[in-house]
């Protein structure tokens, strides 16, 4: 087995941190001088995207995503349950929001560790629209209720139990955003890396394949965040039709191109 090692390069632009020279608002010029390179990253990114009618596709749906919470959150209710399906939603809202800026300007494994927390996200909300008796459990519950019915690991395996899902995709798929972004470990630095054999980068970097990786599960999880958010939209709201409809369309038509053969919706 060959042994797992660092490589490491400095950015392409070297920052020389002694120099405390402030831009024109007070900044301090290497910060300054960073945010410009992220956002030289993110026209570069936007380049990209707009090449690539997949990747426009992964991010038609997370805007329809966030649409939906946005939508959801301004029903009127009195329902203490519902209200916590709605601050989760603007929980998904703020992730997407983040995790988006972040790969656009080349912090693709910060990216990856906010979507982490939509995974987590969704999860809880795929248990709660499936048995919501659940909410007001998880609402008044204290940590150590909490820990034990609704831990991560716990979500996943009632809804593995639930869905009758033997192979542990949900588990696979949180331990691999904890691998590569969560915690510190071996390969945790194949996501600093602009090339899949190269040098492990200080700073942002924009490369093809880490901003397609990104996106990618970000369209997936905007996906499963929708369809769990659609579960709990009153369905005499008329407010909320629009933002339903769209996502149902862009939905139809992410699935008919990701998984064309799939005769279910993502677990």
């Amino acid at each position: 087995m060959r042994e797992a090692t660092f490589s490491l390069k400095g950015s392409r632009k070297r920052y020389d941190y002694r120099k405390m020279t402030k831009d024109q608002n007070g900044m301090p010029l290497n910060l300054a001088n960073l945010h410009s390179g992220e956002e030289q990253f993110r026209e570069k990114a936007l380049r990209i995207i707009d090449g690539d009618q997949r990747l426009r596709l992964h991010i038609v749906v997370v805007e329809d995503a966030m649409d939906l919470t946005d939508n959801f959150r301004q029903y009127d209710t009195s329902d203490e349950d519902l209200k916590v399906v709605q601050v989760l939603g603007m929980r998904t809202f703020n992730a997407f929001g983040a995790s988006l800026k972040l790969t656009l300007s080349g912090y693709h494994q910060n990216s990856a560790l906010i979507l982490r927390d939509v995974l987590e996200t969704v999860f809880l909300l795929n248990l709660f629209a499936g048995d919501r008796d659940r909410i007001g459990r998880w609402r008044h519950a204290d940590k150590k209720a909490r820990m034990k019915e609704f831990s991560p690991v716990e979500v996943r395996k009632a809804l593995d139990a639930r869905d009758g899902f033997i192979s542990k995709r949900r588990a696979e798929m949180y331990e691999l955003f904890s691998e590569l972004a969560g915690h510190p470990n071996m390969k945790s630095a194949w996501m600093m890396r602009p090339e899949k054999d190269g040098d492990a980068v200080i700073g942002p970097f924009m490369e093809a394949t880490a901003l397609e990786a990104v996106i990618s599960e970000m369209g997936r999880l905007a996906i499963q965040v929708g369809e769990q958010i659609i579960a709990f939209f009153p369905t005499y709201w008329t407010p909320g039709l629009p933002s339903r409809a769209t996502f149902a369309q862009h939905k139809r038509e992410w699935l008919s191109t990701f998984y064309p053969t799939a005769r279910q919706e993502i677990p």
